[in-house]
């Protein structure tokens, strides 16, 4: 009985939202991270992505599970989308970092349509306040907009991988229409 108390109480906090410290209208901390694209190994700097024009940064909890390979491959489905409103998306996670590669050039997750980043330790996902409350180290399933000046355009935080794409390409797309 007990175990199954602690069970419930443990699924209801995995299905409740957190809550992205950085809200819109917030500075977006820079971050220079090891990555991978297409199974290759790459730099990835914020700063330098959002000279180019609006940045995804999602945030997920570890590369390899099933959340995580759905939501990879919904933004592989839509990276061109995003592409064509002027926007680049990068993917990163504390967790399976050993995995990132891989993960990266699959056809059923990334299929090396974005680069994905490793963040040890969670430190990445710390400054964004995207870590994982059931798993301090890992990160949390939290999407971001940011604009080229560094505002936060969208902070969208929900473990169900099914909506971050909508959401973000939602606001990249007002973004876009803005300018």
């Amino acid at each position: 009985m007990k175990s199954a108390l602690i069970a419930g109480l443990a699924a209801t906090a995995l299905a409740l939202p957190a809550f992205a410290a950085l809200k819109p209208g917030a500075k977006a901390p820079d971050f220079t991270a090891q990555a991978y694209q297409a199974g290759k190994p790459t730099s990835f700097s914020l700063a330098e992505a959002r000279k180019k024009g609006p940045v995804v940064v999602y945030f997920f909890p570890a590369a390899d599970t099933a959340g995580c390979n759905l939501e990879a491959r919904l933004f592989a489905e839509a990276t061109d989308e995003f592409k064509a409103n002027g926007a680049t998306v990068i993917g990163v996670t504390a967790g399976n970092i050993a995995k990132l590669a891989a993960f990266s050039a699959d056809t059923e997750k990334c299929s090396g349509k974005f680069p994905v980043a490793a963040d040890p330790d969670a430190k990445i996902a710390k400054q964004y306040d995207a870590t994982l409350a059931v798993r301090p180290g890992w990160s949390s399933r939290t999407s971001y907009v940011i604009s080229p000046t560094g505002e936060v355009l969208l902070a969208y935080d929900n473990l169900s991988p099914n909506d971050h794409v909508t959401q973000t390409l939602s606001a990249v797309k007002a973004y876009k229409a803005k300018k």
